[in-house]
């Protein structure tokens, strides 16, 4: 639970609690200057590592750490977020020659972007698919939705390896036939891109890992990705209860507190038990997934219900906050807009029930 924190781990929130403070404080600077800034203060405080490989310099932390981080900070809801930890390996973690020294080393010291492409349109009847001529993979398909990647140097893809399997592959996106389809920003306002592949060739040296066992290596990712949202979820909805109770405590024009009626107190109560359970959720996933154990349940259950509770609390409270907050500036606007994407993002969350429900009926998965 978080009042179960070992003496490293509070210094870890408290070291967060001030760098978010820091952030907060750069408000009005100009957004490259501040994440200059933001990233610096960040490599400072050892937080920016935390999501890098110790053999390249980073600290490698546990779920549990990132959780703490990644919580503490979004509470405070400051700007410029992105900045504050550094690239992660993604599905090229442990990756060797020649794809170490080509993509890995540039995409931690920040000089390449990656992406990643994992879904096909609903109209493609096959997936993406390649096949090994010697020395060379011949690529063709679509990517629908590669996160990422409108600005990216390279493609992470899932690709159907003819004789061999889903494999993750390495395309540059610079290679003749990978073709942009259309570029796209999510409500949120982060920029992606659907690709169309047309015998495009890439070295196999390409395929990372064991070629057929591309995957599990996404899914890992995916269930990274998932904990992460799961986690600033959480930050974001004690964000969003510090605000509430500031505000129901406040008086209105009769001089009464906006808190003293019964059915704003039954609203706002019901925010705090979905926050609680959510928050309980969190740290008992991470601290699964740190035990070693299979957590994939776990964290596709977390996954859907803290981006779902965040949505709640954030539009209850623009309901009990009133007129004010549907202007395009309010802060509680700008979160509903950031947060909404997360019920699609890695799993949408009906198609992460319906795994849930198939784990423990047909692979005995899972717990309570």
């Amino acid at each position: 639970m978080p009042e179960s924190l070992s003496a490293p781990l509070i210094k870890l929130r408290d070291t967060c609690d001030e760098l978010a403070a820091s952030m907060l404080a750069l408000s009005d600077t100009d957004p490259v200057d501040a994440r200059v800034s933001i990233r610096e203060a960040a490599k400072l405080a050892g937080i920016f590592a935390m999501t890098q490989p110790s053999a390249f310099g980073g600290s490698e932390a546990n779920q549990l750490a990132l959780t703490i981080a990644r919580e503490t900070i979004a509470a405070h809801n400051p700007p410029y977020m992105e900045a504050v930890f550094g690239p992660s390996p993604g599905v090229l973690g442990g990756v060797e020659e020649p794809l170490k020294s080509s993509h890995l080393v540039p995409l931690l010291a920040g000089e390449k972007r990656s992406s990643f492409g994992f879904t096909e349109p609903d109209n493609v009847p096959s997936p993406t698919s390649g096949v090994i001529d010697g020395a060379t993979l011949r690529i063709n398909g679509q990517k629908s939705y590669v996160t990422g990647g409108a600005d990216a140097d390279f493609i992470n893809a899932l690709v159907h390896i003819e004789d061999r399997g889903p494999s993750m592959v390495v395309i540059d996106t610079d290679r003749k036939g990978v073709i942009i389809e259309q570029k796209f920003s999510s409500l949120d306002g982060s920029h992606h891109a659907a690709f169309v592949f047309r015998d495009v060739e890439v070295p196999t040296e390409h395929i990372i890992g064991e070629s057929g066992k591309g995957l599990p290596r996404a899914m890992r990712q995916i269930g990274d990705t998932r904990l992460q949202f799961s986690a600033q979820a959480s930050g974001y909805m004690m964000w969003v209860l510090n605000l509430l109770n500031d505000h129901l405590l406040s008086t209105d024009r009769s001089g009464e507190p906006r808190g003293n009626k019964d059915v704003i107190r039954w609203h706002y109560a019901n925010l705090r038990i979905k926050a609680y359970a959510a928050r309980s959720m969190l740290y008992r996933t991470a601290r699964i997934v740190d035990s070693g154990e299979n957590a994939v349940n776990e964290a596709m259950a977390t996954k859907a219900f803290a981006t779902e509770t965040v949505g709640e609390v954030i539009d209850t409270a623009i309901q009990l906050v009133g007129g004010v907050a549907l202007v395009e500036t309010h802060p509680l606007v700008k979160l509903h807009k950031k947060v909404r994407a997360w019920r699609l993002a890695e799993g949408a969350s009906d198609i992460l029930r319906l795994n849930i429900g198939r784990g423990i009926l047909e692979l005995n998965k899972g717990r309570i």
